[in-house]
């Protein structure tokens, strides 16, 4: 979310002449403690979508695709577009952030802020769960759309496109189960597998020593 975020904060530390320092703490405090209250119950739940996953792979596939639709729906509502919009001009936002008084109006500003950014992106997050959490690769693409919807002159239109290819990947993905390695199941890696091997083997023997190649 960093390059995404970065111009804004730029803009609003100028909007503090004097203790800038703890001040902007308290800003990045207030939009932290946004992401962090939406991304732990995401984390939870994208833990249990890839447990069942694994166990009934009919319903990983079925999963993916409620993701991929739900993520494509949201990209074309007219509260994504609200939310981006005041993401993409942030002169009101700061006119209001002027207007709060009290030692917390730094905190609750990045709050707010926070806020309209989790509108923006949180469909994009929830991608994550069919890509996989800490699918490097996904995350980077992620964030290059994040800053561009943005960022972009055209960003309400990557917005878009965005949602029509995410609402095709929700059909696609019933043919193409590796559109969604992590709740298909084919993004497995051999650790994985051999961790799989270990709770049906029999405890003597070493690992896949019943696997035989056919050529």
């Amino acid at each position: 979310m960093l390059p995404a975020t970065a111009p804004v904060a730029s803009l609003y530390a100028r909007t503090v002449p004097v203790h800038r320092t703890p001040r902007m703490i308290a800003f990045t405090a207030g939009y932290v403690l946004v992401w962090a209250a939406a991304g732990l119950p995401a984390y939870a739940s994208a833990v249990v979508a890839t447990h069942v996953a694994t166990t009934h792979p009919a319903t990983g596939t079925a999963a993916a695709a409620a993701v991929f639709a739900i993520t494509g729906v949201y990209q074309l509502t007219a509260l994504k577009d609200f939310c981006l919009t005041k993401c993409r001009a942030p002169i009101g936002l700061l006119l209001l952030y002027a207007s709060y008084r009290g030692p917390s109006r730094h905190l609750r500003a990045g709050v707010h802020h926070g806020a309209f950014c989790l509108g923006c992106c949180w469909s994009l997050m929830l991608l994550l769960t069919a890509f996989g959490v800490m699918n490097l690769l996904a995350m980077v693409g992620l964030a290059a759309i994040v800053t561009a919807e943005k960022r972009l002159p055209r960003g309400r239109l990557v917005a878009r496109v965005v949602g029509l290819t995410s609402l095709a990947l929700a059909i696609a993905v019933f043919w193409v189960p590796l559109l969604a390695p992590n709740l298909t199941g084919s993004g497995m890696t051999e650790m994985g597998l051999r961790h799989l091997w270990w709770q049906v083997a029999p405890v003597s023997g070493p690992p896949f020593r019943h696997l035989s190649v056919s050529r």
